[in-house]
């Protein structure tokens, strides 16, 4: 793999506005071993040399130290403490790879990085049985054109690992005996994790699915037993929650085929992601979604979620 440079960099500034397109970018990157890995381009903010970085007292264990990047103080997290490789490997951390999602920043370290490639969302596919104890870490698998595999990472879960996961505040039940429930969908074993806790919390049932195409099958289930009733689904379903990108069908596609679908009609349907630009915002909006709210704060996406469940 090749050594990071200004037209990668350039690259990723540019195809940071292509959410909602119904394909994935992807940075590959490696460890120091055959294996390939892959993050989401938009949750990338630059890729570049190592530079020094700070041991201080006293930090997590998945943290390597700080480094001052641009007057900010970020951690930098060493991906190999993380992902069992197995047999040898390089264990040079020359690459810096900087990222912002779910409200934190932080420098991943790595061997070296590739490429940016495109793919089309029905092209990422869930893990199944993943060998080597790397569950958790990979949230999707897809193949280049040469054969090989790419391992995509949950980088929601790989941030819990390395800093810890946020705190569930105490958070007020809505005063309801109401049999509706909401339904979510997440690709990230962690943010599915806190979604339930927030929704417990609020005293809310609620339904789930781990990726957009799982989500609409359930959700197409569910809008034909209502029909088959002869009652409408809004009665029993008060609310759709969707993270933006996920494996086999992103969330914007999801939002598309439910708003195009007269059965949903009444049931608003929020954005819970991790990207938080305007952009992506926007990209939320166009598709159609009732609201967006940025991962994760629990106080934040209880106040987007209780007026709508009134």
């Amino acid at each position: 793999m090749s050594e990071p440079n200004t037209n990668l960099l350039d690259d990723i500034d540019a195809r940071t506005k292509l959410a909602g397109s119904n394909k994935m970018e992807i940075l590959l990157f490696s460890l120091g071993t055959h294996e390939i890995f892959g993050i989401n381009v938009f949750k990338v903010r630059e890729v570049t040399h190592t530079p020094h970085v700070t041991k201080t007292p006293n930090v997590p264990t998945g943290v390597e130290g700080f480094i001052s990047l641009r007057g900010n103080i970020i951690p930098v997290i060493s991906l190999i403490n993380f992902i069992n490789l197995g047999g040898q490997h390089d264990c040079s951390n020359a690459t810096l790879i900087v990222t912002e999602f779910s409200r934190h920043t932080q420098g991943f370290l790595v061997h070296s990085v590739d490429r940016i490639i495109r793919v089309d969302w029905d092209k990422v596919k869930p893990p199944q049985n993943m060998l080597g104890g790397n569950e958790g870490v990979i949230t999707a698998i897809t193949e280049l054109p040469d054969g090989r595999l790419v391992s995509i990472l949950d980088v929601e879960q790989l941030l819990a690992l390395a800093i810890g996961e946020d705190v569930i505040p105490e958070i007020a039940a809505i005063e309801s005996d109401d049999e509706r429930f909401i339904f979510f969908a997440d690709d990230s074993s962690v943010a599915r994790k806190a979604i339930v806790g927030v929704l417990d919390r609020m005293g809310v049932k609620h339904q789930q699915a781990g990726n957009g195409h799982e989500a609409w099958e359930k959700l197409k289930s569910l809008a034909a037993r209502a029909q088959q009733d002869g009652r409408p689904l809004h009665d029993s379903l008060r609310l759709i929650l969707t993270d933006a990108e996920m494996p086999e069908m992103d969330g914007y596609v999801l939002t598309k085929n439910i708003k195009a679908d007269r059965r949903f009609e009444g049931i608003p349907v929020v954005m819970h992601s991790s990207l938080s630009s305007q952009a992506n915002r926007n990209m939320g909006l166009q598709a159609g979604v009732d609201t967006y709210v940025p991962k994760f704060d629990p106080l934040v996406l209880v106040d987007t979620l209780r007026p709508l469940l009134a």
